[in-house]
C-alpha cells in the first residue's frame, strides 16, 4: 500500500492505467470493435475519465466504506480485499455509466444498457483487480520504492 502522496500518485496512476486498458479491451471485445486503433483511440479519454472519478469521487467513500466493513484491519490482506473491492464497486458504477453514454447516448433504453453493462463490467473487473492489476501494481510500487524518486522529501 503506498505510505505518502507520491506513492499513491504513482499506485493511483498504474492501477488506473491498468484497469481502464483492460476493461476497455474487454468492452471492445464483448461488442465485436476491437482493434488496437480502437483500444488506444479511447484510451486517454477514458484513463482521464477513470482518473478523475477515482480521485474525486470514489476513491474517499471506498475507503470509509471499507474501514467501516467488519474486518481485521491488522491484516493486510484483507484491508488490501476490502478496500479494492470497494474501489471497484465505485468505479464500476461510474465507468459503465461513461461507456454506455459514449457507445449509445442517453436513449430510451440507457437503464437496460447501464445494467447490462455494469453486470458485465463488475463480472470482468473485481477478479482483474483481485487476481491481476493489484498484485502487479503493489509489486511495481514495492520495487519503485528502492528507487529514490518516490521517496518524499523535506526540501
Amino acid at each position: 500500500m503506498p505510505q505518502n502522496k507520491k506513492e499513491g500518485l504513482f499506485f493511483t496512476t498504474i492501477v488506473c492505467f491498468s484497469m481502464v486498458i483492460s476493461m476497455s479491451a474487454y468492452n471492445l471485445l464483448l461488442h465485436g470493435q476491437f482493434s488496437l486503433s480502437n483500444l488506444f483511440g479511447g484510451l486517454v479519454p477514458g484513463f482521464i475519465v477513470a482518473f478523475i472519478f477515482d480521485v474525486l469521487v470514489v476513491s474517499s467513500p471506498a475507503k470509509k466504506i471499507a474501514f467501516a466493513l467488519p474486518v481485521n484491519k491488522e491484516k493486510n490482506i484483507q484491508m488490501i480485499i476490502a478496500v479494492s473491492s470497494c474501489m471497484v464497486l465505485g468505479m464500476v458504477f461510474f465507468m459503465s455509466m461513461y461507456g454506455v453514454i459514449m457507445q449509445f447516448g442517453f436513449t430510451e433504453n440507457f437503464l437496460s444498457y447501464y445494467i447490462g453493462s455494469f453486470t458485465k463490467n463488475l463480472i470482468m473487473a473485481l477478479p482483474l483487480q483481485l487476481l491481476i492489476v493489484g498484485p502487479i501494481c503493489r509489486m511495481i510500487l514495492k520495487m519503485s520504492r528502492q528507487s529514490s524518486w518516490l521517496k518524499e522529501t523535506n526540501n
